[in-house]
C-alpha cells in the first residue's frame, strides 16, 4: 500500500446487500453483481494507465422492501452514509483522493443512503471525491436492458443473467426455468408508496423474466455496467482534477 501511486490510484467500492432473490438466486445476488461491476471497470481503468484498488465489498445495507423475506438483512441507512463517507475520507488521509461506488443494490433506501454519502464528502472535503453512477438515474439506466429499463428487474431476467455468468453454482436453474414472469415495475410500485415486494406484487421476491436469463447475455451486461463505471470515474477526472 505504502508504494502505491496515491495520486495514479482510484478506489472502487462495490456495494450490495443480503436479501431474498425469489427461490432460484442467492441471498447475495447483489454483491456477485456489484463486484463483477467492479472488476470490469477496473479493467478498463488500468488499461488507461491508472491504478484501481478494489475495496472489499460493502454486503450490509438497508434492504427494507425485502425485509419480510427469510435471510434478507436491513440495516439502517445512517450507518451505509457513515460507513462510506469514513471508508472515503480515510482513503483520502493516505492520499487515494478519489473512490467510485459500483452499486447493484437499488432499494430506495439504500439508494439515498449512497447519495447521501456523496453529498458529505462533497460538502466536507475539496481534495477527495466520490463518484456514484446510480444506475436508478436514466442518463445509465437506458444503457442497460429493457428490462431493467421497466423497472421489473429483481431477480428477473437482468440480475439472473449477471448470476449464471458470475457464480453459475449459486442458481437454481430448475426452478429458475419454471418460474411464471412477473411483469411488475418497482419504479410504480415505489411511486404508488408501497414499500415491500409483497405490496408490490412479488410475493415470492421476484420480478421480471427470470426463466429468460442466460450467461451469455450476463456477461454482456458485466461489460456495459463496467463501461458506465469507467466513464463516470473519466468524467471526475476530467471535470474535478481528482487525479494527477
Amino acid at each position: 500500500m505504502r508504494e502505491l501511486p496515491a495520486s495514479r490510484t482510484i478506489a472502487v467500492l462495490p456495494a450490495g446487500a443480503i436479501e431474498a432473490h425469489g427461490p432460484h438466486l442467492p441471498l447475495g445476488t447483489d454483491v456477485i453483481i456489484a463486484e463483477a461491476m467492479a472488476r470490469a471497470g477496473a479493467d478498463r481503468l488500468s488499461a488507461r494507465g491508472l491504478h484501481v484498488l478494489l475495496l472489499p465489498a460493502l454486503a450490509i445495507a438497508p434492504a427494507p422492501f425485502a425485509s419480510e423475506f427469510a435471510g434478507t438483512l436491513d440495516a439502517p441507512p445512517e450507518a451505509t452514509t457513515m460507513i462510506v463517507s469514513g471508508v472515503v475520507r480515510s482513503l483520502g488521509a493516505h492520499g487515494i483522493r478519489l473512490a467510485a461506488i459500483a452499486n447493484a443494490h437499488h432499494d430506495p433506501a439504500h439508494v439515498n443512503a449512497l447519495r447521501r454519502a456523496v453529498a458529505d464528502i462533497s460538502a466536507c472535503s475539496r481534495d477527495t471525491f466520490l463518484v456514484f453512477p446510480d444506475l436508478t438515474r436514466r442518463r445509465w439506466a437506458e444503457r442497460l436492458t429493457p428490462e431493467f429499463q421497466s423497472g421489473a428487474c429483481h431477480a428477473g431476467r437482468y440480475e439472473g443473467s449477471i448470476v449464471l455468468a458470475e457464480r453459475p453454482d449459486l442458481v437454481r436453474t430448475d426452478v429458475m426455468a419454471a418460474l411464471a414472469p412477473n411483469p411488475r415495475s418497482l419504479v410504480d410500485a415505489i411511486h404508488r408508496g408501497d414499500t415491500t415486494f409483497a405490496a408490490a406484487g412479488g410475493p415470492d421476491a421476484y420480478f421480471g423474466f427470470p426463466a429468460e436469463a442466460t450467461a451469455a447475455e450476463g456477461r454482456a451486461i458485466v461489460e456495459t455496467l463496467g463501461a458506465i463505471l469507467a466513464e463516470a470515474v473519466v468524467e471526475a477526472i476530467g471535470s474535478a482534477g481528482a487525479v494527477s
